[in-house]
């Protein structure tokens, strides 16, 4: 690393609680060279008031039928600053792989109680972009979510409650939500129930067991409701160190043959973090500003990629 490991690190903590994400530059996110491109038509929201991104066609799935007899899945994508970041490039392998119906609507700074029905007040989600709301709309066979565990009490609907300071309270209110939401997921679409995909986190520098106690909720709220699990975090952490922080990772075979997304081509090695954040994977600097990743990034690459497995997966 370029600069002192701790600069990073107090860096990220910053740009989380401003809910920092990529900065300005090209409208579309960058392409992947002989690969999917992320598609033009997946529009970006303002910073104050995002608006939930979808083809006119989305709302025609009736939810009623498998995913797997689907011709062409619906998939909604919710989450937070990463999900913010990861949103166009991940539209685009949806559209382009699946030939999927593809909307998003991520809130940089959010946690699960915000996409909740019944907390509009103290949330940084509006109602029409609950996930109940969209779902009804929508109605969607996959519902991504991706959190990361938002740590420091950015959100009001959290209450205040914070990982470092009430342990147990923070965890038990991230499993009491996760719960919840399924359930109003489930509520919302009525008969026709989408498969709610969890996306399990990469490392955290500060905190490790964080993350890892927060993917054990997931994984067993997945297991309990019959859900999916993606384990993008596992494609941006070393292979025998799942949760062991890395800003580099060995390029994978992809990687070496798209030479933009093996940075460092001489040591074999690609980047993940920038020097000032450890915590984004987007490789433009952030801003206070919410944007999609406009330039390629490996990580951003890497995660997307594993989601769409994750839901592929379901329709062979």
């Amino acid at each position: 690393m370029r600069k002192p490991w701790m600069v990073g690190v107090l860096a990220g903590v910053l740009l989380l609680g401003a809910c920092g994400d990529p900065s300005s530059g090209p409208e579309s996110a960058a392409p992947v060279p002989s690969a999917p491109k992320a598609s033009s038509t997946t529009h970006q929201r303002p910073a104050a008031t995002p608006e939930a991104e979808s083809e006119t066609s989305a709302a025609a799935g009736t939810g009623t039928a498998a995913p797997s007899q689907r011709a062409r899945p619906t998939v909604l994508y919710l989450g937070d600053s990463l999900a913010m970041e990861n949103q166009k490039v991940l539209g685009g392998l949806m559209r382009d792989e699946l030939r999927a119906r593809y909307t998003s609507a991520p809130y940089s700074g959010t946690t699960l109680c915000d996409y909740l029905e019944g907390t509009a007040e103290d949330s940084l989600v509006p109602p029409k972009d609950k996930a109940a709301a969209l779902v009804r709309t929508l109605r969607p066979d996959f519902v991504v979510l991706q959190f990361w565990g938002n740590a420091w009490g950015y959100t009001p609907c959290m209450d205040g409650i914070t990982y470092d300071k009430a342990r147990d309270k923070y965890l038990a209110r991230y499993t009491a939500d996760a719960r919840r939401l399924t359930d109003q997921i489930a509520g919302a679409a009525g008969g026709g129930r989408p498969k709610v995909v969890w996306v399990l986190q990469g490392p955290d520098p500060i905190t490790p067991d964080r993350v890892r106690r927060v993917n054990a909720i997931y994984e067993r709220q997945a297991a309990a409701s019959g859900d999916l699990l993606a384990d993008a975090g596992r494609a941006v952490s070393a292979a025998s160190a799942r949760y062991t922080w890395s800003q580099y990772l060995p390029c994978t075979a992809y990687e070496r043959e798209h030479t933009p997304y093996c940075t460092q081509p001489g040591s074999g090695r690609t980047a993940l973090h920038r020097d000032d954040d450890y915590l984004h994977f987007c490789m433009a600097p952030t801003t206070s500003t919410p944007k999609p990743c406009p330039v390629r990034s490996p990580g951003v690459l890497r995660i997307t990629r594993a989601i769409t497995r994750a839901v592929a997966s379901q329709l062979d």
